[in-house]
């Protein structure tokens, strides 16, 4: 009997002592295993939500902002199984049946069901008496101007990450840090969530674009593509003294809160993507050449009577044929014979230099992506018949924007710039960062060359010239046409029906406010720069200068010639 007593003491002691070294194992040598494996059990891990920041125009106005709506997850620990259950809760939240059911096959037990679900069709699934559907907070980006402004701005995923415009480029500004939080739940699987630490926000961004320009820029630009029938449009309008884009429109254009219901082609931002033949609108670079060179004498005549000239073999002739010009002629009448003379007085090596100090066959640098560095051949490639195409325009291309900067640095002086869309970074604290600096660069082009250049852009606007519909009440308008045919690659030649139209200049011309392009593809009844474009032109820029609220000059008296009386 006493030794069953002590074997049952034994066993108990032993028992004890095996609790005792297992407890010690649990709680000291393997502690942070098993609180590790708790807290798996206990808490899940999820994505701090990023409120994406707001984009404002310059003057504060809401271009890109943000809705309110909820993302639905199950748990299917909690879920009624019932096919019929199942098809009203497909019904509530517009999603078809199979594919609900399909995603509730999921081997995970909490699975996000749709995003971007409104409040109201979140109160009719609560109605339903379920705790097997949770709603997260969720924000929506939201375009409130359609597509206003919508290549400048881009668009969203559905995961709020940006694709396109600014929403792409300046995306890690926008969405700033998220990173992840342990969210706590119970044993099945509910989620429960302090609602401080759900959600970040982004940085704003504020951009150089006025929304009141870029109104008036798209108006004029629909009723231009409405009356000739035009495939395509382009206008920027920059300030050339800072670099900073006014406005900036494309069409076809796009809505971005649908982005995915619209073709390539309505997305394309073609002001930087899609190049061109510039036509005589490319003229200043020779233009600007022998100014800088000196190649002219005082009152020179060139002698255009023949209409035409050879070059390589090739015969460029003047859509006009006129006697002998000026300079500042060959400039307002747009003469290829008179330019062509120019450029072989030039030299090919120092077009080329010159094309190149214009920045053409180079990015600008603009905070957009997708840029097209345009089209420039080498040099070494030229054929006999490029140092007559090129000068006016031909064998080169050219996108919209780069046009635009080009025609800048004559409008500032002579100075180099680079475009930007954005002005500055606010922080979620309040604080503005400037990150695009309005510094003029090196000048290029020296000031009495910009002064010759601009009497004679502003010729061309005159009665006599090639623009005259482009003219301005009340302001100088230095500018010039461009009408180019557009090259089949099918045919292997120029079109005979298809041209780019164009007009770019500033105003007002001897202090200008802004810089304007106007490029019109494909128009249709008369493709000329003059008729096309140049008016088009005008009409942005007279609402754009009384917004601005720019001063009439007295044009008419500066035209008036002085003489003293004779007896």
């Amino acid at each position: 009997m006493r030794n069953r007593v002590v074997m049952l003491n034994i066993v108990i002691f032993l028992g004890f002592g095996i609790v005792f070294f297992r407890l010690v194992d649990i709680m000291i040598f393997k502690h942070e295993l098993y609180s590790a494996r708790v807290r798996m059990q206990t808490t899940a891990k999820e994505e701090i939500q990023v409120r994406r920041g707001i984009i404002f125009d310059r003057n504060g106005n809401r271009l890109a902002g943000n809705m309110e709506y909820n993302s639905i997850y199950c748990n299917k620990k909690m879920l009624n199984r019932d096919s019929n259950y199942i098809r009203v809760v497909s019904k509530i939240i517009d999603l078809k049946y199979v594919k609900l059911a399909s995603m509730l096959e999921h081997k995970s037990n909490y699975i996000l069901i749709k995003r971007n679900v409104p409040d109201q069709v979140l109160e009719r699934l609560r109605n339903l008496n379920t705790t097997a559907f949770e709603a997260h907070p969720d924000a929506k980006r939201y375009y409130a101007g359609g597509d206003f402004a919508s290549h400048i701005i881009g668009f969203v995923d559905i995961d709020n990450n940006g694709r396109e415009g600014l929403e792409a480029v300046y995306n890690k500004f926008l969405m700033n840090t998220g990173g992840t939080i342990n969210v706590n739940r119970d044993a099945r699987g509910n989620r429960f969530y302090d609602e401080s630490r759900q959600e970040r926000i982004g940085n704003d961004l504020v951009l150089t674009i006025d929304q009141t320009l870029q109104y008036i820029v798209e108006t004029e630009m629909d009723k231009t593509m409405d009356k000739w029938k035009a495939k395509a449009a382009t206008v920027i309008m920059i300030e050339p003294h800072t670099g900073e884009i006014l406005a900036l429109a494309n069409r076809p254009s796009f809505n971005p809160n649908f982005a995915g219901d619209y073709n390539p082609e309505s997305r394309n931002n073609r002001s930087i993507t899609n190049i061109y033949e510039p036509g005589s609108t490319f003229k200043i670079v020779t233009a600007t050449g022998v100014l800088e060179e000196n190649l002219l004498r005082k009152n020179e005549l060139f002698d255009v009577s023949a209409g035409y000239i050879m070059v390589g073999g090739k015969k460029i002739k003047d859509d006009h044929k006129h006697d002998k010009l000026t300079f500042p002629e060959i400039i307002e009448k747009s003469s290829n014979v008179g330019t062509i003379m120019l450029a072989e007085r030039l030299g090919k090596q120092r077009v080329y230099n010159y094309i190149k100090k214009f920045g053409f066959g180079q990015k600008t640098g603009i905070d957009l992506s997708g840029e097209s560095k345009g089209l420039l051949t080498a040099l070494e490639h030229w054929s006999g018949v490029s140092i007559g195409s090129m000068p006016i325009g031909q064998e080169v291309g050219v996108t919209p924007l780069q046009m635009a900067v080009a025609y800048s640095i004559i409008a500032n002086g002579g100075y180099k710039i680079i475009p930007h869309i954005v002005k500055t970074v606010i922080s979620p604290e309040g604080k503005s960062y400037e990150i695009n600096r309005n510094t003029l660069g090196e000048q290029i082009v020296s000031t009495n060359t910009v002064n010759t250049l601009t009497d004679a852009l502003i010729m061309v606007t005159s009665v006599d010239g090639t623009a005259k519909d482009a003219a301005v009440q009340g302001n100088e308008v230095a500018g010039k046409t461009g009408t180019a045919e557009i090259f089949d690659k099918q045919l292997g030649k120029y079109s005979a029906n298809d041209y780019v139209s164009s007009f770019v200049g500033f105003v007002p011309a001897k202090n200008p406010a802004f810089v304007l392009i106007v490029v019109i593809w494909k128009p249709r009844g008369t493709h000329y720069g003059g008729v096309v474009a140049a008016p088009a032109f005008r009409e942005i820029a007279e609402k754009s200068l009384t917004y601005l609220n720019i001063p009439r000059e007295n044009v008419e008296r500066k035209n008036i010639t002085m003489v003293s009386k004779v007896d």
